[in-house]
Parts: C-alpha cells; sequence; structure tokens
C-alpha cells in the first residue's frame, strides 16, 4: 500500500551515469487517504479491475509521452518507471523530472477517469506522491523490480483471502487473526477449501502486475510491385503481465535495460 515518502537529495542534478528508477506510490500520500479513496468509489475489493487498468493507460501514455522512459512496472496503487541510463531530460534535474512526471500522471488520470468508470463521478482530486532513486547497473532495476513484483504476489494473495472472509461474514479483525502466522501454501489452501478458489487461476494482473514497455513488431507498411507485403519493424507500447522475476524476459528483451 501506499506510503507518504519525502523526496531527499544533497544535490538536485542526478549523477551523470545510472539507470533512474522514479517511483510513483500511488494515489495518495498515506495508506488511510488512498482507503478512503477507494471506499468513496467503491472500488472492487480486493481488486478493481477498472482501476488497475485506469493507472495501465495512465503508464502507457507516461511512455508515449517521455521517450525516455524505457520500462514502467505498476501493481495496486504504485507505479515505478524506469528511465534510460543516458537521460538528459531537463539536464537530469531529479526534481524537474519528479513534478513533471507526477504533475502529468496524475493529469491523465483524471482526463482518463470517465474512460474506465463511466458511471462514476469522480468526487475528489486525486494526487501523487513520488521520489527518484538512481540505480548504478541493470542488473540492481531487475533486482529492484523483481522485488517489487514479489511484493505484488505476497499482498495480492493475502488481500484476496482477507477479502473473501470479510464477504464470507467474518469481521475484519477475525480475518485478520485468521491469517495471522499464515504462510503461502495455508492460504492457497484456506481459498481452495473455503472458497473453491484456485489462486494460481486468479488474473494475472492482480498476481503478477502489469509490465509497460515498448514492443517491436513487425507491420506491413505496403505492397511491392508484386504483391508481396513489406514490413518495417516498429516499437508500441503494450501492457502485459509476465514474470520478471526470473532472468527469461529480460535476456529475451536486452534492449529494455540495455547499458551504453
Amino acid at each position: 500500500m501506499s506510503t507518504s515518502r519525502n523526496l531527499k537529495l544533497m544535490t538536485d542534478c542526478l549523477p551523470p551515469v545510472g539507470l533512474l528508477s522514479e517511483l510513483m506510490d500511488a494515489i495518495f500520500t498515506s495508506e488511510a487517504t488512498f482507503s478512503e479513496f477507494s471506499a468513496e468509489h467503491a472500488f472492487e475489493k480486493p481488486n478493481d479491475e477498472n482501476a488497475l487498468n485506469l493507472m495501465n493507460s495512465c503508464a502507457v501514455s507516461m511512455l508515449e509521452q517521455f521517450p525516455d522512459i524505457v520500462f514502467a512496472y505498476g501493481v495496486s496503487d504504485e507505479y515505478s518507471f524506469i528511465w534510460k541510463e543516458t537521460t538528459q531530460f531537463y539536464q537530469r534535474r531529479a526534481s524537474k523530472l519528479l513534478s513533471l512526471s507526477v504533475s502529468y500522471f496524475t493529469s491523465v488520470y483524471v482526463m482518463k477517469w470517465k474512460e474506465f468508470f463511466p458511471h462514476k463521478e469522480l468526487k475528489g482530486p486525486p494526487y501523487f506522491d513520488g521520489r527518484v532513486v538512481c540505480y548504478p547497473r541493470a542488473k540492481i532495476v531487475q533486482d529492484y523490480l523483481a522485488w517489487r513484483q514479489v511484493d505484488c504476489h505476497i499482498n495480492n494473495q493475502y488481500n484476496t483471502c482477507f477479502w473473501m472472509l470479510v464477504k464470507s461474514g467474518k469481521t475484519q479483525r477475525e480475518a485478520q487473526e485468521l491469517l495471522k502466522g499464515t504462510q503461502a501454501k495455508d492460504k492457497n489452501e484456506l481459498l481452495f477449501q473455503q472458497f473453491n478458489v484456485n489462486y494460481d487461476k486468479l488474473p494475472q494482473m492482480f498476481r503478477k502486475g502489469s509490465c509497460v514497455y515498448r514492443k517491436k513488431v513487425e507491420e506491413v507498411v505496403k505492397l511491392d510491385d508484386t504483391g508481396n507485403p513489406v514490413t518495417r519493424t516498429r516499437s508500441k507500447v503494450a501492457v502485459e503481465h509476465v514474470d520478471i522475476i526470473g532472468p527469461k524476459f529480460w535476456s529475451d528483451l536486452p534492449y529494455i535495460l540495455e547499458e551504453e
């Protein structure tokens, strides 16, 4: 869940090298206000698919607006944006990168609200906080993103159990007590035995979060004089819900975090 964080930098300029991760840990500045926002807008528990897709759409807009963002990962009420290590956007001024990104993300969130919630009024202004971290190597960025995805799984599994118990008639305190000290296998067993829910069959967006990046695709641009298709490789921003903990994703797509 989101927590209030302050940006503390000795200098406003980023180091000359390093991949930059910009973490917008999401709606509002504390867990309490996010809970209030989701309750006020009747978000489905434990996951509201429309709310998550709204966040994903905002992330796509970020990559379209800022070419130096090479990857984004989102879960629940947070999104992380990875900037390429050689970015010179606004002379690498951390405060400028942060303020522009957060303000743009918030503006897009408001503009796109009706697209995902056509029958719900936006009852209050959403706002986001964030921080900037400079990582020295791509491998460390991968480790950071893997940690976020592990956290996604842990939180989603717990929240799925918690809200299933609450919806079945338990109080929130009773649900918390029942889940205290349980391991992953215990939660899977609880879901299956009590609610006939196979956790591994839940939507991957809930279990793995969302990855946003430019995917290289072959597109037919025209036909030649003999009628054969002429293709061209283009980059298209894609949203996928895949494993980024293991090495396969990064080895298959090395250009995403390619170090220069």
